[in-house]
């Protein structure tokens, strides 16, 4: 059962703590973002960060009561050379890494680089509006891991990181998965899943003349992270109940969140535990 087709976290157990969100990349180019239910039932307030005009404008048409964004491109509090690519989806402050995208039908044009500019970061510990983030959502084309080293404070107190992680250097010199995985772990995340996996077929192979194919190479994923679920003891009552929201609403992970409230129940004497799984297991029997 998804996310998408399962009931929500609130309607199930009648506690959902609001949540902060901290979308790094907020481009709305794509699907809704993961956290949008919760957005939408009031759940959730938002903080987002988006140095594209023509996306800032887009999420300034659409946002709601509690959500905030910023035109800011955030690192490490640098100036930096932003590369602007024929596709926008792959501008970045790194250089496309052209011995990975000539394996890769499409990529060559995507990734060619159209124009540089200089532009100022900031460091996401020095924004005070995402101070008390429970989420933080990064999707910015490589940079990820600069981002997480120059937000260490931020860090400390969130719960859940879905990060965007390549398998193979889409751009020069960029950190992939197991580093992005070997620091979050140093700051006390494991690693829970991917949502979703992108693959691709290596040229020549073209799967129905559709570049955007996916094939057997794993390309890049958006890796969800949380808090190690084997030292429970480190989370609050409060940090339980919203790790657990996020984990149902959001991916879907209904085991993980099962553990949680357990374990929030075994603190509190609360049966939410036992409401939750009842509530799936009538939706699955339905």
């Amino acid at each position: 059962m998804t996310a998408q087709d399962s009931p929500t976290f609130q309607a199930l157990t009648g506690a959902c703590p609001r949540i902060k969100v901290v979308d790094i990349g907020a481009n709305p180019i794509d699907t809704a973002p993961p956290y949008a239910g919760l957005l939408r039932d009031g759940h959730a307030e938002v903080v987002g960060f988006e140095p594209n005009p023509l996306a800032l404008a887009e999420l300034e048409r659409r946002k709601g009561p509690h959500e905030r964004y910023f035109p800011h491109a955030v690192g490490d509090g640098a100036d930096h050379t932003l590369h602007v690519c024929q596709a926008p989806g792959m501008t970045s402050l790194l250089v496309p890494n052209d011995a990975t995208l000539n394996l890769f039908h499409g990529f060559p044009q995507w990734g060619l680089v159209l124009a540089t500019e200089t532009v100022a970061t900031v460091r996401l510990d020095d924004v005070l509006e995402t101070a008390g983030a429970d989420l933080l959502k990064l999707d910015i084309q490589g940079a990820e891991l600069m981002v997480l080293r120059h937000a260490e404070q931020r860090l400390a107190t969130a719960l859940v990181v879905q990060a965007e992680v390549e398998f193979m250097p889409l751009y020069q010199g960029q950190p992939l998965f197991s580093e992005v995985e070997l620091f979050l772990r140093g700051h006390g995340f494991m690693f829970h899943r991917f949502f979703p996996e992108v693959s691709r077929a290596i040229s020549p192979m073209l799967v129905n003349q559709d570049p955007y194919a996916g094939f057997s190479q794993l390309v890049w994923a958006d890796g969800i992270f949380v808090r190690d679920i084997t030292r429970l003891h480190l989370l609050d009552d409060r940090q339980l109940l919203a790790t657990a929201a996020i984990l149902h609403d959001c991916y879907g992970s209904i085991d993980v969140a099962f553990r949680l409230l357990t374990e929030h129940d075994r603190r509190c004497g609360g049966g939410l535990g036992e409401t939750y799984l009842a509530g799936m297991q009538r939706r699955k029997a339905a």
